[in-house]
């Protein structure tokens, strides 16, 4: 059985462009691919014209702009079948993400590929987005990451998903991601030929009698 892992995280004020150039292996984090890991992919889309040709520009508006208290980015990290090739990687995140973010957020993703504790590669992929809505208003970098005015929406920032719920809530929207991205993954793997299938439930919910595993870093 392939790996299953889906998990959300949120980046704060002064986060969103470390985090951008680390997916990317840019700057600093280029030295992580002399140890023998792979960037098997790296794409990014629906961005602002201002950031258009680099995505960068808009993690760094982010990181200037964005209320200090507020989330710049929110992320899927995501464990990928060692089971398929790369190019079958890449078409499953692909379509994870038109699922789930579609043309409504800016986005960048990567494919990280590094060495196992068991030897095998351990595919991985960081779908990083913007939480702002796009809704064909241009807005400067600034403007962009102001308040929402639902009057006049030209005269503030784009309006941002994912506020104001309360836990329970979100517990239920992650259990309901994982329970697509189980469906997706494992129709990709009946598409490509392969045997291997994941599944998000837990041990306790199988009913297994097992206890959770260690996770097994390449660290």
């Amino acid at each position: 059985m392939a790996i299953g892992r889906l998990s959300v995280k949120v980046g704060k004020a002064g986060k969103a462009s470390p985090h951008a150039a680390y997916i990317a292996r840019l700057g600093q984090y280029e030295k992580r691919l002399e140890q023998g890991e792979k960037l098997e992919a790296s794409e990014f889309g629906n961005m602002p014209k201002w950031a258009a040709t680099n995505p960068l520009h808009l993690w760094e508006a982010a990181d200037a702009y964005e209320r200090k208290n507020g989330t710049t980015y929110r992320e899927f990290e995501i464990a990928l079948p060692r089971e398929m090739n790369p190019a079958q990687r890449l078409e499953l995140v692909r379509d994870f993400v038109g699922q789930e973010i579609g043309d409504r957020h800016a986005f960048q993703f990567a494919i990280h590929t590094p060495t196992a504790a068991d030897g095998g590669e351990q595919p991985h992929a960081h779908v990083m987005f913007c939480e702002r809505e796009l809704d064909g208003i241009e807005r400067d970098p600034e403007q962009f990451f102001k308040r929402y005015n639902s009057k006049n929406p030209e005269r503030g920032g784009a309006k941002k998903a994912n506020t104001g719920k309360d836990p329970a809530t979100r517990r239920t929207e992650l259990k309901e991601l994982r329970g697509r991205w189980e469906i997706m993954c494992n129709e990709h793997l009946v598409r490509g030929g392969i045997d291997a299938r994941i599944d998000m439930r837990s041990h306790a919910e199988r009913g297994t009698g097992l206890a959770p595993e260690v996770k097994q870093l390449p660290s």
